[in-house]
């Protein structure tokens, strides 16, 4: 008989209290805070799911509450892990341990009373987030998978300090661990591929956004998470999420580049869901945006847009709509207008490139774009560059005999082009 999974403990409880479902315990709850005077507290049926899965979130306070309360045991006896330790039975750890474990620390950050006087001296903040500064830099051009696991560690250093710190040392760490776990996760989506990863890790990213009481890098956040469901064709929960990023992004001055970059962001879920004009639409305002202008200022850790990078994503949607002439004019003006330190996009535009001469019918044209676009994936890796490297060779199998065909697969696969594609 195979062994149960995920949180037993929980869903047991659920089954004794008469709960034969997770939305029937989800509706329970919600309608048990409001008798409880808890205000605007609505639990889904995907939170119940992840509740009861093998490494389940420590929950909000206000949760908290309810589940207490609703089916009369402690957390601890329900199958979560107490943010304090616990001597009791843990629940089974992936190898993704480390971020589980931020979890269990992000939860102790937000349950008064639960954690030890601070002793972490006033600097330990802003120390704390020069470390944070120097891995955005390297990010571009650090081999991801360098890159990651320090990341990773410097947020576990993060979470083990929180709780040590009071006051505006507290908020300044909070915000800077946002900022590293925002950083972990756009290395797991765009460059490990790894999105079920990625999104853990952005929640984790939010919960420390929430602790330094930052709208302005939540929303961001929010945004990041829109990507995960956007690039698989899930609309709704695409623009859901972008509803929300939008609604943070208006609760703290935000700067015309960055709410430029919320329409970039959407319009690119659009265009991955197949709705091209919504997005040229999207491409279009910010531009407006972009030129009208605003008098506040980006915030540090925005390094990933530009008006190039606007341009990057203008033509991709151009090109995809079946414009291959606008597609080419405006690809070609982006890799005019990118800095140096721009190289990871600069990819990305050589084989969009590379994909509209292939769909035009100009197979050795295609073949110079797409063998630019290897030579800067060999200086900086980035799996999205190589994603579409790959996709003008699939659009190159009409003309796969001729010679810059053949001489494209030689490049496309050598020894180390390969191995770095099966890595990810």
């Amino acid at each position: 008989m195979p062994r149960p999974t995920g949180n037993v403990r929980l869903k047991s409880a659920r089954v004794a209290a008469g709960f034969n479902s997770q939305q029937d315990l989800a509706n329970a709850l919600t309608e048990n805070a409001k008798h409880l005077g808890i205000r605007g507290l609505s639990v889904g049926v995907r939170q119940v799911r992840r509740w009861e899965s093998d490494n389940p979130p420590w929950p909000q306070p206000d949760c908290q509450r309810v589940l207490v309360h609703l089916l009369g045991q402690s957390m601890e006896a329900l199958g979560f892990t107490p943010p304090w330790g616990s001597d009791g039975p843990q629940p089974h750890r992936t190898r993704r341990a480390v971020v589980i474990g931020g979890t269990a620390a992000l939860g102790l950050t937000v349950v008064p009373g639960r954690f030890a006087t601070a002793h972490q001296p006033a600097t330990a903040g802003t120390d704390f987030e020069a470390v944070t500064r120097s891995h955005r830099r390297l990010y571009w051009s650090v081999a991801p998978t360098k890159l990651h696991p320090a990341v990773i560690a410097h947020a576990t250093l993060g979470c083990a300090l929180l709780p040590e710190t009071t006051d505006s040392t507290r908020r300044t760490l909070a915000a800077a661990l946002a900022e590293t776990y925002l950083l972990a996760g756009r290395i797991e989506f765009f460059d490990l591929r790894e999105p079920s990863t990625a999104s853990d890790t952005l929640l984790l990213a939010l919960q420390s956004a929430g602790e330094a009481d930052d709208a302005i890098l939540g929303s961001a956040i929010i945004a990041h998470m829109a990507f995960i469901p956007g690039w698989v064709g899930d609309r709704d929960v695409a623009l859901e999420r972008m509803i929300a990023a939008r609604t943070y992004a208006r609760r703290a001055p935000a700067s015309a580049e960055f709410l430029a970059w919320l329409d970039a962001v959407e319009a690119e879920c659009e265009t991955r869901c197949g709705n091209t004009r919504n997005a040229l639409h999207l491409i279009g305002h910010a531009e407006d945006v972009l030129q009208t202008g605003n008098e506040h200022p980006s915030p540090e850790w925005m390094d990933w847009f530009s008006p190039a990078r606007l341009a990057a994503f203008k033509g991709n949607t151009q090109m995809i709509a079946g414009h291959f002439p606008q597609a080419r004019e405006t690809l070609l003006a982006a890799l005019d207008a990118m800095s140096p330190g721009e190289d990871k996009q600069r990819s990305v535009v050589y084989g969009d490139l590379a994909a509209v001469e292939a769909t035009s019918g100009n197979p050795e044209q295609a073949c110079e774009y797409a063998y630019q676009a290897l030579d800067q994936l060999a200086v900086t890796w980035y799996a999205t560059g190589m994603d579409r490297v790959r996709e003008v060779r699939r659009a190159l199998t009409p003309y796969q005999h001729e010679r810059c065909v053949s001489d494209l697969d030689d490049r496309l696969y050598d020894w180390s082009t390969t191995v770095s594609v099966l890595s990810y």
